[in-house]
């Protein structure tokens, strides 16, 4: 029997913690060398990267600019946050930075605000629905959408 626990490996268990780790530095300095007048608010959402620590795709989201110029912005950057980043890690290989706009964020927050809308009792059809041309009058597309009824077995129906 041996002397110390065995302990589960996790897999890609340092590549995780490696992950998070620059995903913490690489915010804490982009708060620090780029201003937030030139290229916004900009949240680090994730860090992925490759098996032999070469490369690091940097997923973001940006308030208060366009997500192009945030990105202009931080690739204009890279090579110096790579620098402040080798620096920090005491690592053989430290990953050149690619940054991406996180589109599924942003995405994601239209949906739920569409399903919040849509589930908001008294919402009119026509604010819901998107404006076109619709086989239906005026007067039926002014119909108040009233939220779904929840469903109730048929054998508990009374």
């Amino acid at each position: 029997m041996s002397r110390h626990k065995q302990q589960k490996k996790i897999p890609g268990g340092r590549l995780l913690r490696l992950a998070d780790q620059i995903q913490k530095d690489l915010a804490e300095m982009i708060q620090r060398e780029i201003p937030i007048s030139r290229a916004g608010l900009i949240t680090l959402s994730e860090v992925e990267l490759s098996a032999d620590y070469a490369h690091a795709q940097v997923y973001f989201t940006v308030m208060g600019a366009e997500p192009d110029v945030a990105v202009a912005a931080l690739n204009e950057k890279a090579g110096y946050l790579h620098s402040l980043l080798f620096k920090r890690l005491h690592i053989h290989t430290v990953p050149t930075l690619h940054f991406h706009y996180d589109e599924q964020r942003s995405r994601g927050m239209v949906m739920a605000h569409l399903i919040n809308q849509a589930n908001t009792p008294g919402v009119l059809a026509d604010e819901v629905m998107p404006a076109g041309p619709m086989d239906a009058t005026d007067d039926d597309a002014r119909l108040e959408i009233s939220p779904a009824e929840p469903h109730v077995p048929d054998d508990q129906r009374g």
